[in-house]
């Protein structure tokens, strides 16, 4: 649902204008260096990225799925680790608050996110527990005032730069399911948390990873979400419905930026004494991924407005994820066989995009689980 057309459109030429004239040349530096350089991240926080989903009562933007959409389709045209560093504020570090926090927790956090100066992280994945994240062994037993929480997770993006965790830990020990399962904000300045060695990543350099680990941490009980235990696995879910959609556009925008690139790149290449691009193999590659992208996009602004309009879209938030990761990957791999040589070559950009955009097939439930998570879906409205 697109609320004000005039002022989306004023926040998305801000966007476009950042992504191309500050983002796009700042690309290769990132990449050798593996950190985005201090004014480009003040910008982002000046242009509200931080705050897009956060309400504007708490300093946000307050966008609508439909509106955020629109942004990531914007930020997709430039690497994913830029948009990787306000994505788990925008997701789980705000949303999850938003959705099921007490109104102190709130009122506590959710500006600071707002604006950027806390950077959330999800904390869900373990050594032992990642698409069966209900099987996860981190514990929180409760003392007194505060919950003693130990366990490691793994592979938590912007885990070196958080300010806060928006941890999954197992507070019922006897309910080895979901059921089990709370959701606390952990101040990540909180005694007993070491953060491990940056990953070091087949791609999306400038976007960091690493271990947390918890030993005998000890968290208020002020921090549980919305102060009921038990909740976590829903509110997980809740979020990571949302956070498909957003993913799936942000497959969508990479997959234009590789397509325009390989277009403008068949056109000017010459063999045989005529460009690449008239030739109908190539040409083939071309229209393939057009047909994809143009698919993709369509799915992602279609669920996007059923979420905005109340509708569960649990079955079509997988289905976005699912189709536009997987697109993404084939329209890689077409853009590289159409650079030919130069695509394996790093001076060209396009072998770090295949790199990069590998990792969508990944997180947010891998394209396997995105698969039962659609089926499951249709069985149970079968029976229904």
């Amino acid at each position: 649902m697109i609320r004000d057309p005039d002022t989306l459109a004023q926040l998305l030429d801000a966007v476009n204008r950042f992504v191309r004239e500050k983002l796009v040349p700042a690309e290769h530096l990132v990449a050798e260096t593996d950190e985005i350089p201090e004014d480009l991240v003040r910008g982002m926080k000046e242009l509200g990225l931080f705050g897009l989903t956060v309400p504007e009562a708490y300093g946000g933007l307050g966008l609508t799925m439909e509106e955020e959409v629109m942004v990531m389709l914007a930020m997709g045209q430039t690497s994913p680790c830029f948009r990787s560093l306000f994505g788990t504020t925008v997701g789980i570090g705000s949303q999850g608050i938003l959705m099921d926090g007490t109104p102190a927790q709130k009122d506590k956090y959710l500006p600071r996110l707002a604006t950027g100066e806390l950077v959330a992280s999800f904390a869900l994945t373990e050594p032992e527990a990642g698409s069966d994240a209900a099987s996860l062994r981190t514990t929180a037993v409760r003392e007194g005032d505060h919950y003693v929480v130990n366990g490691t997770k793994r592979f938590i993006t912007n885990a070196p730069q958080a300010g806060i965790f928006t941890l999954m830990a197992r507070t019922d020990p006897e309910d080895k399911g979901a059921g089990g399962v709370s959701a606390f904000i952990v101040e990540a300045n909180t005694p007993g948390i070491t953060i491990g060695r940056k990953d070091r990543k087949m791609g999306q350099r400038g976007a960091h990873t690493a271990d947390v680990i918890f030993e005998d941490c000890r968290v208020p009980a002020a921090q549980l979400i919305g102060g009921k235990e038990g909740q976590g696995f829903k509110t997980a879910m809740k979020v990571l419905e949302k956070g498909r959609i957003h993913i799936a556009a942000i497959c969508v925008g990479a997959a234009e930026r590789m397509l325009r690139d390989a277009l403008h790149y068949a056109v000017e290449r010459k063999q045989f004494g005529q460009p690449i691009a008239e030739f109908q193999l190539v040409q083939a590659m071309l229209a393939d991924s057009q047909a994809e992208v143009y698919a993709a996009r369509c799915m992602v602004i279609d669920a996007a407005r059923r979420r905005d309009e109340g509708q569960n879209v649990a079955t079509e938030a997988s289905c976005c994820k699912l189709f536009a990761s997987e697109m993404c990957g084939r329209v890689a791999d077409r853009a590289v066989q159409i650079f030919g040589g130069a695509g394996y070559i790093a001076d060209y950009g396009i072998e770090r995009f295949y790199r990069d955009v590998r990792l969508f097939r990944l997180y947010e439930g891998t394209s396997q689980i995105q698969q039962i998570v659609i089926a499951r879906n249709m069985v149970r409205e079968a029976a229904r």
